[in-house]
């Protein structure tokens, strides 16, 4: 069965993530002098605000998927080539348990979708996004030097990037698992994307994109780059990631990006009336409080606060209007269940993050 949630439909409008790329950086790279890097961002940009309107067309209307027929614990993946047109899904490459095709793309998103089944299902016991067996559909070579990646309420869809800030969107696991994970969110808490429950919204994407890289690397807190998109930039590029984790704000400072804008504590959230209210930026304080409580344990955080912080999202009690502090306060009260060690480290993380928890 998949999560209870709130509201008559399992798809609302207020579950239309935006893609992994935020509109700040497009904004930016839109108004660069170089021909090369502000027209594949202005390009974007547009097909970024039709697939918003698609994403909210989906959501009303609901899943069209036929039920899965095939052995539950296994994913049922399809990856298709749009070859470079907008008309999804595109011509069928790939299914569940075909080999290697030469298309390094296709492999690439057959190969993390696989990842990001298999971490929520040996890890929380959740059998694909939504809980029931989803198929999971991919679609590459969306349009032509399309500089972003998006789950648009049914399937993923990839762009090839433009070769001069970003590279192919396929490579990067956690950014994978970050975009399914947005699923997740829209099948359980179902987050309205705006303000600080936007943020949060973002915010549980990153943490679950970064576990599912953790997970398939086998890597411990310490291990770990707790980088997000960290294979993206290309060469050139005076940055490491789209985001950091560990320290907000310091991903990137370079020419044409500019420089990070995400806070790590409360005291210097952005009130903007861009991106949904800083969804992608104020996302950076809650970001950094998981990071904190994870460390803090040590080990692997898919053991602990990436149990907590699941508990929180799927038990029914997050509200879909939820700000910093009420998520913070719930994750205090599912670390109980884990021991006064798991309810320490959370509670030390949201101090120190500035975000109340009494």
């Amino acid at each position: 069965m998949t999560d209870n949630i709130r509201g008559s439909s399992l798809r609302s409008v207020a579950t239309t993530p935006c893609a992994i790329v935020p509109p700040h950086l497009l904004n930016r790279l839109a108004r660069a002098e170089d021909r090369a890097v502000h027209e594949p961002a202005r390009r974007t940009l547009a097909l970024d605000a039709a697939q918003r309107v698609q994403r909210r067309l989906t959501a009303e209307v609901g899943p069209t998927a036929a039920p899965p027929t095939r052995v539950p614990d296994h994913p049922d993946r399809t990856v298709c080539d749009v070859e470079h047109r907008q008309e999804l899904p595109g011509k069928r490459i790939r299914g569940e348990g075909e080999t290697d095709v030469p298309d390094t793309s296709v492999n690439h998103a057959y190969d993390g979708l696989g990842a990001t089944f298999d971490f929520y299902l040996q890890t929380l016991s959740r059998l694909s996004v939504d809980g029931d067996g989803l198929p999971l559909d991919a679609s590459v070579h969306f349009r032509r030097d399309y500089d972003n990646a998006f789950w648009d309420g049914e399937q993923m869809v990839f762009g090839d990037g433009d070769g001069r800030v970003f590279g192919d969107f396929t490579q990067s696991l956690d950014v994978i698992g970050h975009e399914l994970t947005h699923g997740v969110t829209q099948y359980t808490a179902n987050l309205a994307y705006v303000g600080q429950s936007g943020a949060l919204n973002e915010h549980v994407s990153d943490v679950f994109g970064s576990l599912v890289e953790q997970y398939a690397k086998g890597q411990t807190t310490e291990e770990a780059s707790w980088l997000v998109g960290e294979e993206l930039l290309r060469p050139g590029v005076h940055g490491v990631a789209l985001r950091s984790m560990k320290a907000p704000g310091t991903a990137y400072d370079d020419d044409e990006l500019g420089k990070d804008p995400q806070p790590a504590h409360m005291k210097d959230f952005v009130q903007t009336f861009a991106d949904n209210g800083g969804v992608h930026i104020n996302s950076g304080i809650p970001n950094h409080a998981f990071y904190l409580a994870a460390t803090q344990r040590g080990g692997h955080a898919w053991d602990h606060a990436g149990r907590i912080w699941y508990d929180v999202l799927t038990r029914g009690a997050l509200a879909g209007d939820a700000d910093f502090a009420s998520f913070a306060r719930l994750t205090v009260d599912a670390a109980d269940a884990y021991g006064p060690q798991e309810r320490d480290a959370v509670l030390q993380a949201w101090d120190a993050v500035g975000v109340p928890t009494g």
